[in-house]
């Protein structure tokens, strides 16, 4: 049975007096987990306690920790270290700044279990939550090679790109579907405010409404019936799928291959793919891990299953022997430039700078295909809502252009 995740501890602010090595009375505030927890630090720091107790309420905090939080958390570690600041110190030195009452407690516990005589890579999967195992991978060579400073530096930098890159893609999804509902609304609107008020009049026509009109009116009827159930459906169906999506690894399959088919969206997806791909395979190969290990990391962060699955069989096929720009070409899938600057690398002996450079130019593109999408849609938004509003219109106003034939 697999041993389950310790949970991280509630910090708690504690109000303390002791007696230092002089002699004299001092007091201040700590923060720890418990009062024991205090009473070691206290020692270890030569002062003896004397009284030790809570000062408030246990920092909860109610915003969940993101990948932004993370990132800027290694960049503040990384700079401590390059200053020559102790771990330990880093990291409570950078806890004390930190806002976000979270991310703080998770600091201090971590500083806590360092102190406790942990290794940081032990402290940091005791959270793996937060910590993926790439990270923690990362951070135990780091500790093991003696370059904890080069390595958080990297891993800043990796985080950081990587958060750059999440934001864009996010950029790219949220501006189509945001297009697709401020038509649904503007549609709905009509139907149920605008429609009803020119069916009053066309009733007092005496004919037959042209079929556009009446399959508008028809139209608004069953939403005006039904709009409060279609709502609701529309959020159970959304719960449900984010359910299903959250359990199945086969749907999340399914529809990262899919997603790789939309147009326009594919580019940006298929070009993101690559540059995790190369960003977390220059990070993880530069900092020593073998190449099969970080071949499996940059699986994992790939971001998409159809890529995921092609690198697991380009590491099978490193594994028996093959150059690995002579597997990417066998897989079909990755750009030629990366292949070919694959190649350069593994001639030279320089294959994590050519990688970095493959993941900067294809971060470069996807930002170019963003920018370049959205200005693309804001004039599909004008002709999408046009062609709706308009639509509705011409339907509700044909029984007016006709009725001078009803009259006649």
């Amino acid at each position: 049975m697999a041993k389950k995740p310790q949970t991280m501890k509630e910090i708690t602010e504690f109000a303390w007096t002791g007696i230092n090595k002089r002699g004299q009375k001092v007091k201040g505030v700590m923060r720890a987990d418990s009062d024991r927890m205090v009473r070691t630090k206290l020692r270890d720091q030569g002062v003896m306690p004397k009284s030790v107790k809570k000062k408030g309420k246990p920092l909860l905090g109610d915003k969940k920790i993101v990948g932004a939080d993370i990132a800027l958390f290694t960049r503040q570690i990384a700079t401590m270290l390059a200053a020559g600041v102790p771990l330990l110190q880093s990291l409570e030195m950078v806890a004390k700044g930190v806002e976000k009452v979270k991310v703080r407690n998770l600091m201090l516990t971590i500083a806590n279990d360092v102190a406790a005589g942990s290794p940081l890579a032990g402290a940091l999967r005791k959270h793996p939550d937060v910590f993926d195992s790439l990270y923690c991978d990362l951070v135990d060579s780091g500790e093991q090679s003696g370059s904890l400073e080069t390595i958080f530096d990297r891993i800043a930098t990796y985080r950081e790109k990587s958060e750059q890159l999440k934001a864009k893609i996010k950029k790219a999804l949220v501006y189509p579907a945001s297009v697709i509902v401020v038509a649904i609304a503007v549609t709905i609107i009509l139907l149920v405010f605008v429609v009803p008020q020119f069916e009053a009049v066309f009733k007092d026509f005496g004919a037959e409404l042209p079929a556009m009109t009446q399959f508008v009116v028809t139209l608004s009827e069953i939403v005006q019936a039904y709009f409060l159930y279609v709502i609701a459906g529309f959020i159970v169906a959304g719960w449900l799928f984010k359910r299903a999506y959250s359990k199945s690894q086969s749907l999340r399959d399914k529809v990262d291959k899919y997603s790789l088919k939309i147009p326009v969206i594919k580019e940006i997806l298929n070009k993101a793919a690559v540059a995790r791909f190369a960003r977390t395979l220059s990070t993880t190969f530069a900092a020593g891990v073998p190449l099969i290990s970080a071949l499996d990391s940059a699986a994992g962060a790939s971001g998409n299953a159809v890529y995921r699955d092609a690198i697991f069989r380009i590491r099978d096929e490193v594994t028996s022997g093959m150059q690995m720009n002579t597997a990417m070409q066998s897989q079909d899938l990755f750009p030629t430039l990366a292949e070919q600057m694959v190649f350069i690398g593994e001639e030279s002996g320089s294959l994590d700078d050519m990688l970095a450079k493959v993941a900067d130019i294809y971060e470069r593109e996807v930002d170019d295909l963003v920018d370049n999408l959205t200005a693309l849609l804001e004039p599909m938004i004008m002709v999408v809502i046009g062609v709706l509003v308009g639509g509705l219109i011409v339907a509700m106003y044909l029984p007016i252009f006709s009725l001078g034939k009803v009259v006649s």
